[in-house]
């Protein structure tokens, strides 16, 4: 296309990023090509120059240059008139919604407190289920055993795909940090026993 074709607010085929999208020629640029807007996206683009422009796109709407207002013509209507009584149409704010009080945030609080509770009692965390397997098993364990007898009983669940190396690095993690006052003790290279 030619610079001169061009007009300011139609929609042509652009080719942007290596496909062709429907862009609406918003104004032009000082520095010299146009300044679009991508009709897919609504993405603000910057053609450089009329070689990127394929044509008029066939499917969009032109941008009217000025806007029509809700209730415009019957209000100048009743001016003309003298009666201005009939034709004004007030216009009505958007309904706000309601604010957070203090009530309402202390009783999503408390909804937020139980919620985390209630999941809390359902479900024990891996480090809770290891601990009851040992103490049913009344030996050492390695954690693979440990994990499979969690699963089994439903005592845990997980998705990860290596649960026995999960539960190892946190027992490990509490005797190290916890030292004498852990659950856990290690026996043998691999196997733990309850702290007694």
């Amino acid at each position: 296309m030619k610079k001169s074709e061009v007009k300011i607010g139609q929609v042509y085929s652009v080719k942007v990023s290596g496909s062709m999208a429907p862009v609406r020629i918003d104004r032009e640029n000082p520095r010299g090509g146009w300044d679009g807007t991508n009709m897919k996206t609504k993405k603000a683009v910057r053609i450089k120059s009329a070689q990127r422009l394929r044509g008029k796109a066939a499917s969009w709407p032109v941008k009217k240059s000025a806007k029509s207002a809700d209730g415009v013509a019957e209000t100048v209507a009743a001016v003309q008139k003298g009666d201005l009584t009939k034709g004004v149409k007030v216009p009505t704010a958007k309904k706000k919604r309601g604010g957070i009080t203090e009530a309402t945030k202390a009783g999503a609080v408390d909804a937020a407190m139980q919620a985390v509770a209630a999941d809390k009692k359902k479900r024990a965390s891996g480090l809770d289920a290891a601990a009851q397997v040992l103490a049913e098993a009344g030996e050492p364990l390695n954690t693979k055993t440990m994990v499979e007898r969690m699963l089994a009983k439903g005592l845990w669940k997980t998705n990860g795909k290596t649960p026995a190396a999960t539960i190892y690095a946190a027992i490990i993690r509490e005797i190290a940090t916890k030292g004498a006052g852990a659950r856990f003790r290690k026996v043998d290279r691999g196997r733990f026993e309850l702290a007694k």
